[in-house]
């Protein structure tokens, strides 16, 4: 459980309590239902990482776009709506080498525009071999709130949890000519344990 979902839970039931005491015990309910809701949001389930020269999903979601922005990099998208869980993972392990934060527009995050053009924090993961894998938290519709929790320089484990995003919203990673891409738009993935590519020439499994 994410701490963010205690916190705002309990400001609902104080509310609750408020309107429950005020005016008559129903008016209380919505705000009861609002905090359990956000439990359920705010969860953060453990995954098992799989092992070898992979490169797993960052966040849950649907992929919603495979796309060759450019000859050497192919972006694979993730949609996540308000059902998933938004604890977003490093999709490789290695270095923090860059985390940059664009502000921009808040169009629904399942549009290819998103990509582009809305609120996004991007880091890229330098691996131990200099290969470069970069991510993307991109604000949604709803979301309007990212959290990055690491900074240049931290090393972090492949499927390690690095932040979130709150509420509806979409992940971009980039992944280079090394990468044999092992999923297809339409397909639902997992954080940390969905392998989304594996590196070319090996035969990793889970």
């Amino acid at each position: 459980m994410v701490a963010d979902g205690i916190f705002y839970a309990l400001g609902l039931v104080a509310v609750g309590a408020a309107a429950g005491y005020l005016a008559a015990p129903v008016f209380g309910l919505p705000f009861y239902v609002l905090a359990v809701f956000c439990l359920y949001f705010f969860r953060d389930p453990n995954r098992e990482i799989p092992t070898g020269p992979v490169a797993v999903s960052p966040a849950d979601g649907k992929v919603v776009s495979i796309k060759a922005d450019d000859p050497s990099l192919t972006r694979v998208s993730i949609f996540l709506n308000i059902f998933d869980v938004h604890v977003n993972r490093s999709p490789v392990e290695g270095r923090i080498s860059k985390v940059h934060y664009q502000t921009g527009k808040f169009l629904v995050a399942s549009r290819e525009l998103a990509s582009s053009q809305n609120e996004q924090n991007t880091a890229t993961v330098v691996q131990p071999d200099g290969t470069q894998v970069i991510f993307s938290q991109i604000a949604g519709l709803i979301a309007r709130r990212i959290v990055f929790r690491k900074k240049i320089g931290d090393t972090v484990a492949r499927g390690e949890r690095v932040g979130l995003i709150k509420f509806g919203s979409r992940v971009d990673v980039f992944l280079g000519p090394e990468w044999e891409i092992a999923v297809q738009s339409g397909d639902r993935v997992s954080a940390g344990s969905s392998i989304l590519a594996r590196r070319k020439g090996s035969h990793a499994v889970l």
